[in-house]
């Protein structure tokens, strides 16, 4: 694939008022209609961490947490355990009871951390919601990063001599990507993140498939967001295809001239390879360079050609920075 000039304005050309005929995403997240007593199933994520924390108990044992939360963080729940209740049972149990507290259910419950997986799964089914592996938790992060402070710290078995828990686990490399998921051409791009905004309007509105992540609403309209075009003749169906992803961010491999494709929460492909130029080099740097100055905010827009008036697809995506605990 040829890469072309990190861009100062919107890849995209302008709209027209028509709207695509692609069906893409579910709908509205509209709640099941539900009687008194009983639990609505929800057309929405919402996050889960459950680990051990820096505390100990009365008794001297470790204290483990379970927190959930929406992906806007409108409701929160944390719930602590003894360490001789940590298997899935118990924390099915939990999770039943946030269930019928708020009287709805979401469609999946993202996680990060890889190692606890098998019981989160488990108590996902029992429960019945999917568990999804993840690196678009950021909320969640954000979250832990602010207990540390005001919860953690200051509880008085805190240990602050404590490893680090439980994170990512390689599967050993990054894969070649498989053809269904590769586009003809690609290119740096950037929009001011305005065009994020209005691209992410798109995903919204159900005419574009994709996957958001909340902005900082205190960043302004104008600042540049780096991103990912993708060009094919076949964009709906790459778009597709790319869906069925759980997109966690894309970085750039100088030393193999790669970029990087992160999904779930262990799996890394080779999503686009460019030659090693001084030049495409030099681009490459300027654009990790606008990524870090957006801190990690950055795009993957599927399209059939750089002058399409839609895309086809509009993943934001974000580095994910995994919590101090």
């Amino acid at each position: 694939a040829r890469a072309a000039p990190l861009r100062r304005a919107s890849p995209l050309a302008p709209r027209r008022a028509s709207t695509p005929t692609v069906a893409a995403i579910e709908g509205p997240n509209v709640a099941a209609q539900a009687t008194a007593g009983e639990v609505a199933d929800i057309a929405q994520d919402w996050q889960l961490d459950f680990c051990s924390r820096p505390m100990k108990d009365e008794r001297g044992k470790k204290m483990w947490e379970l927190l959930i939360c929406d992906e806007t963080r409108s409701f929160e729940h944390s719930e602590f355990f003894p360490n001789n209740r940590i298997n899935s049972v118990e924390l099915a149990k939990a999770i039943d009871r946030v269930f019928q507290a708020r009287g709805e259910r979401p469609r999946r419950f993202k996680f990060f951390r890889s190692q606890m997986q098998t019981i989160i799964t488990r108590a996902c089914g029992e429960v019945g919601v999917n568990p999804l592996p993840s690196r678009r938790c950021q909320t969640m992060s954000r979250w832990l990063d602010e207990r540390l402070e005001t919860v953690y710290k200051t509880h008085p078995g805190y240990d602050g001599s404590a490893a680090p828990n439980m994170g990512f686990e390689g599967t050993g490399g990054p894969r070649p990507l498989p053809d269904a998921l590769r586009g003809e051409s690609w290119a740096f791009v950037a929009l001011p993140l305005v065009g994020v905004r209005e691209e992410a309007e798109q995903v919204k509105a159900n005419r574009v498939f994709g996957d958001l992540l909340e902005i900082d609403p205190a960043m302004e309209d104008d600042v540049l967001v780096p991103g990912i075009a993708v060009y094919t003749r076949r964009a709906a169906a790459l778009a597709g295809w790319t869906k069925g992803l759980e997109l966690g961010g894309i970085s750039v491999d100088f030393d193999m001239g790669t970029l990087l494709l992160d999904t779930g929460v262990s799996d890394s492909w080779q999503y686009a390879r460019f030659r090693q130029t001084k030049e495409l080099m030099k681009e490459a740097k300027e654009w990790e360079e606008v990524k870090a100055a957006t801190n990690g905010l950055h795009f993957l827009a599927i399209q059939t050609d750089e002058d399409a008036e839609t895309t086809d697809g509009f993943w934001i995506l974000q580095d994910f920075t995994q919590a101090q605990i």
